[in-house]
């Protein structure tokens, strides 16, 4: 399955309902794997972004589907990029001419 990084920031609504970010993350767990996808990590961080999460989904579509979703609770807004792990990149780099 495709891996994705997600960096998210919290949103006005989230910050003020902070104290019901740990049942939101189970509940973003679950979605995920209802979807077929997988969740690898999570983690609060401190600087630009409030949290980092590493996930694999089926396809890009799904992965785009469950973001919208999570998107449209109005906690979060995320950045996500598709990532290669060292194999894969070593294959990537092996095509080229």
């Amino acid at each position: 399955m495709p891996t994705y990084i997600t960096l998210l920031k919290l949103t006005e609504q989230g910050v003020k309902n902070i104290k019901e970010a740990p049942a939101r993350v189970e509940q973003a767990i679950k979605a995920m794997e209802a979807g077929g996808g997988k969740f690898i990590a999570f983690y609060a961080t401190m600087g630009k972004y409030d949290y980092v999460v590493i996930g694999e989904a089926p396809s890009d579509e799904a992965m785009m589907t469950y973001l919208l979703a999570l998107g449209a609770l109005g906690n979060v807004r995320s950045t996500t990029m598709k990532a290669f792990n060292k194999e894969q990149f070593a294959d990537l780099v092996k095509k080229l001419p």
